[in-house]
């Protein structure tokens, strides 16, 4: 069996299109329906473009290749929204094999009982995502339902300078992301129906994506790139006066700096100086030796012997 058309649209609105090559959080090269090198369809590239077309026949060549394969296998005997509700879900998870649902299902289970397994996959590094939480209440309405999903207003309209998100999400997940533009600098606004597409159509140019002023998978990747870049350069450097009480300022004793403190605090550093003395102290007695043997000869005669044997 193979996913329907209507099937692949609700995958379309479920992961987003882009035609031009960009760099997932993880760093990895990412074109299509968020195909990357290890789809086996594709090997993406910086500066790669695609048709729609093109974007459509791999997302079926992937299908072919990595999901449906395991979802007919998982779910024998499915009708064709019951399977296109599997490839969903398991283009998402990557689960479909292990989901404790599928056995529900597939043994007629009351849908209570497999509705209530289906929705324990709505976490993200541990926590519960909104999005998640809703692309699982669609998969739902498709298998049980053959309600699939489609494109609302909001989506398909073309309001003169505003930005559109192209891909399904929750209020909360809008102002997260308009956040993140505002925290790097780009004014999109306070409204998620009147984002600025100036401005996201600047952020767009200002990291080599296509300058469209849609808001999909590609500009949010690398907006979550950037954030998660600045959050790391923030934690790598120490903040101004951190041993300090919060709000309190220090006074140095006369004749003390900060790197007197600093080796103070080093218990090393004092052993490494107490070492280089002693180097040092060595170094000038094997100059000094032949005057020091002299003073040495009567008093430790041994050791002027021993110094003058160099």
């Amino acid at each position: 069996m193979q996913t329907s058309e209507q099937g692949i649209e609700a995958l379309v609105l479920e992961e987003g299109e882009v035609l031009k090559a960009y760099l997932c959080p993880a760093h990895k090269w990412t074109i299509g329906l968020g195909l990357t090198a290890a789809s086996g369809v594709i090997d993406p590239k910086p500066g790669m473009v695609i048709t729609k077309a093109r974007s459509r026949e791999l997302a079926k060549l992937a299908l072919a290749r990595n999901y449906e394969p395991r979802v007919a296998s998982a779910m024998p005997g499915a009708l064709q929204h019951e399977f296109d509700a599997g490839v969903l879900f398991d283009w998402n998870t990557g689960a479909i094999r292990k989901a404790s649902w599928v056995k529900l299902w597939v043994q007629k289970a009351a849908r209570a009982a497999v509705e209530a397994k289906f929705r324990l996959w709505n976490k993200g590094g541990g926590k519960v995502l909104p999005g998640l939480v809703k692309r699982r209440d669609r998969e739902l309405k498709i298998l049980f339902d053959a309600k699939y999903p489609v494109l609302t207003q909001e989506l398909t309209s073309k309001s003169i300078g505003f930005a559109r998100w192209t891909l399904t999400m929750t209020v909360d997940e809008k102002f997260e992301a308009m956040g993140a533009f505002s925290a790097l600098g780009y004014k999109v606004g306070g409204n998620p129906k009147t984002i600025d597409a100036a401005e996201v159509r600047r952020f767009q140019s200002d990291h080599a994506l296509t300058p469209d002023g849609l808001i999909g998978r590609a500009t949010l990747s690398t907006l979550q790139r950037r954030i998660d870049a600045a959050a790391k350069a923030k934690a790598a450097t120490p903040a101004v006066g951190a041993t300090a009480s919060a709000g309190a300022t220090t006074t140095l004793p006369e004749g003390t700096s900060d790197v007197t403190d600093w080796i103070a605090a080093q218990p090393w550093v004092i052993g490494a100086l107490a070492g280089v003395i002693t180097l040092w102290a060595l170094w000038r007695a094997w100059q000094y030796r032949d005057v020091i043997a002299v003073k040495l000869t009567n008093r430790a005669p041994r050791l002027a012997a021993l110094l003058r044997s160099f």
